[in-house]
């Protein structure tokens, strides 16, 4: 008896998405992403990429870091315009207006009055992982690093949190500048968790988001 196996479904058929299944997925991610932020300044912790260089200039400097976080990632635009196109950049924006006003807004609205910097470390990576894994699969971004490593596991099937670990460390390293190491540690464990989240479930063939 011959078998045949299923037909496998089509890139376009995964990738269809209806406009309320983007929002609520920009919304929910961007949500997941600034409640990270939250416990990760709360213990006086940071992250890498675009976040990670606005907390740096946040401690140094004491701008907000929604503020910041809007201002570094502009550059990135015509990045992202050229390279991951016009519906990418837009969602893009969006996820990072919207982060970057649920950071200057969260604080007011949420706090906590005890947490250890471990606790933190590790659900703000899941937290990060998670939401970046949302705005991934629905086509969007929060900029900066996360458009690279994307566009290089289009480009040339690096796998996008193995790129995203090595941006990350290094941001993270300037850390020790304005933070004291022992937070640094706890901020290392935090990307470490956050890539490998992201290096299993984000896989080059496994979702076809791009």
């Amino acid at each position: 008896m011959v078998t045949t196996s299923p037909p496998q479904a089509t890139a376009a058929a995964v990738q269809v998405h209806t406009p309320f299944e983007d929002a609520q997925a920009i919304f929910t991610g961007t949500l997941f992403v600034s409640l990270a932020l939250i416990l990760y300044a709360q213990v006086g912790l940071m992250t890498g990429g675009t976040a990670g260089a606005a907390f740096v200039l946040h401690y140094a400097t004491g701008i907000s870091l929604g503020k910041l976080f809007f201002a570094i990632n502009l550059p990135f635009y015509w990045f992202a315009w050229r390279r991951m196109g016009r519906e990418f950049t837009l969602k893009t924006f969006v996820a990072i207006s919207l982060l970057s006003a649920m950071a200057e807004w969260s604080p007011q609205l949420f706090a906590i009055e005890r947490l250890h910097p471990a606790y933190a470390a590790v659900l703000g990576g899941l937290l990060l992982g998670s939401g970046c894994l949302f705005l991934a699969r629905h086509r969007a971004s929060l900029g900066g690093a996360t458009v690279v490593s994307l566009y290089l596991q289009q480009s040339r099937n690096w796998r996008a949190g193995t790129v995203q670990m090595v941006i990350d460390c290094s941001i993270l390293a300037l850390a020790l500048t304005v933070i004291e190491p022992s937070r640094v540690a706890y901020s290392v464990l935090g990307a470490v968790v956050m890539n490998l989240f992201i290096a299993v479930n984000h896989r080059p063939g496994r979702y076809a988001v791009l």
